[in-house]
């Protein structure tokens, strides 16, 4: 029997997830490779369903988290669950609910996508012509219809990505695994793939993108896991996230010291602030909230300087990583 035989077009293909057990569960997750690198040190996160971003530079642990995952590797000491079922107890079970795109590449040249894409149907299960139809759908779905005849040696970086996409998405997963999705993609091509992402949401699949790009993780995730050096550094929605992180950016005139003035004015308040250039200012709202506006225009006029600008505004997530890394 077809798996999932009754999803087999686009629009029903795709179900919404079951009980909302946590995607991935870790309890002080550690790998030691035999060489003594430790590649994930104690790691401990419960991460929720939808699209979550895995962030951490080139060597953070990333891909092995993704391998642990899947089940072709085990940890030296902790455990991990996913889709709530232990990974050490059934790995073949947990992998056939996954789709993985890899970061690198692995497209064979000299067959075409839709020959590739079905063959991957088949091994997960699916009958001949039920893969062939599903692989014509996901093809389709991002993008490749009117080349999936073509050889992949002759593909684009981006459709090469694409190919990945669909070949992991072919046995209709119910949880994603992106390695890098937007890795030698130009402007367009990434926001393409971002946009395809964000589309995987309305389908009822959960995406836990790993990507060392902020900007990729705040445009197309709910959820955010940062790791450095195989160790947690902060986790939590991309909302809260960024809402803790207000600041007011202050551009101010009037005399030569007025960002050192205004500051130090502040700082007798009790308000922290960083310069940012010779005129702007960068005011936290932590301390006094929404309060903050009145108090910094009313001083900016108590010391007579001239207002610019006054504008509501958040720290990057490169700066929340940065920050907490920093402190980890």
């Amino acid at each position: 029997m077809a798996r999932r035989a009754g999803r087999a077009r686009l629009g029903t293909m795709f179900a919404e997830p079951g009980t909302p057990t946590p995607l991935l569960r870790t309890a002080d997750l550690t790998l030691t490779y035999p060489s003594g690198t430790t590649a994930l040190a104690g790691l401990s996160v419960d991460v929720p369903r939808g699209s979550v971003g895995l962030v951490g530079a080139n060597g953070a642990g990333k891909t092995t988290l993704f391998r642990l995952m899947m089940g072709l590797m085990f940890p030296t000491s902790g455990w991990i669950e996913v889709t709530g079922k232990a990974v050490a107890t059934d790995p073949i079970g947990i992998r056939s609910v996954l789709g993985y795109m890899p970061e690198h590449d692995c497209l064979p040249p000299d067959q075409s996508a839709a020959d590739l894409v079905s063959t991957f149907g088949e091994l997960a299960g699916l009958p001949t012509r039920a893969a062939r139809q599903r692989a014509s759908d996901v093809l389709d779905l991002v993008g490749l219809d009117e080349a999936r005849f073509r050889p992949i040696g002759g593909f684009s970086t981006g459709m090469k990505q694409r190919t990945k996409l669909a070949q992991a998405l072919v046995a209709d997963p119910e949880l994603l695994l992106l390695d890098e999705p937007t890795a030698g993609l130009d402007p367009l091509g990434r926001e393409e793939m971002l946009e395809l992402v964000e589309r995987l949401a309305g389908f009822g699949i959960s995406v836990l993108f790993a990507t060392h790009l902020l900007d990729d993780v705040q445009r197309v995730c709910d959820h955010v896991v940062m790791i450095d050096g195989g160790r947690l550094v902060l986790t939590g929605s991309i909302d809260q996230l960024v809402q803790r992180t207000g600041v007011l950016r202050v551009e101010v005139g009037g005399r030569s010291d007025s960002v050192q003035a205004l500051a130090s004015a502040l700082e007798a308040k009790g308000i922290a602030s960083r310069a940012v250039d010779p005129h702007t200012l960068d005011v936290d709202t932590s301390v006094h909230g929404e309060d903050s506006f009145d108090i910094v225009r009313d001083t900016i006029a108590d010391l007579g300087l001239r207002l610019y600008s006054l504008s509501s505004r958040h720290r990057s997530l490169d700066d929340l990583f940065l920050q907490e890394a920093a402190h980890a």
